[in-house]
């Protein structure tokens, strides 16, 4: 069987927007189609419900990319746990209160014992000071907390 990996939005933003002139946008744009090309056939990919809202917001030719890119992948539900969970991670500042969004990825990808979170969200999700408060909120509340990373960290040989 293989492992199941969540794909988070910045996940699909980066793998289709136009190439960047930041370098360190371009270096991650990189990674990701890398990634995609080499990698995902290795995972059992998953999205929500919540990620096809927010890539389909913004530039009408940028949305359309980013959908077909995600047509095919499974879809995760979004239930009264996932929700519970979402507000267990927020009332115990594991995700800041501003950020419901990032708190329900991180819900979704537990609640479905997903194996991985693949994200560039630095800010709230992969952010190594944040790690151990969300893995241990996740624990606490009675799942199981995925391995949340990027791309690269998620390279196999």
């Amino acid at each position: 069987m293989k492992p199941k990996v969540y794909l988070e939005s910045s996940l699909v933003s980066y793998l289709t927007s136009k190439p960047s002139r930041d370098i360190i946008i371009a270096s991650r744009q990189q990674i990701t189609q890398v990634w995609w090309e080499t990698q995902r056939t290795r995972f059992t990919l998953y999205i929500s419900p919540l990620v096809i809202q927010e890539v389909s917001a913004g530039d009408p030719d940028a949305v359309k990319k980013r959908l077909s890119q995600i047509k095919n992948i499974s879809l995760l539900e979004v239930n009264e746990e996932v929700l519970e969970l979402a507000s267990g991670l927020l009332k115990n500042k594991a995700v800041p209160e501003k950020s419901t969004g990032d708190a329900l990825h991180l819900a979704i990808a537990a609640f479905h014992n997903t194996d991985y979170l693949l994200t560039w969200n630095y800010k709230h999700l992969a952010n190594a000071e944040k790690r151990n408060l969300i893995v241990q909120t996740i624990q606490t509340i009675g799942y199981n907390s995925p391995i949340i990373c990027t791309p690269d960290e998620l390279m196999g040989e």
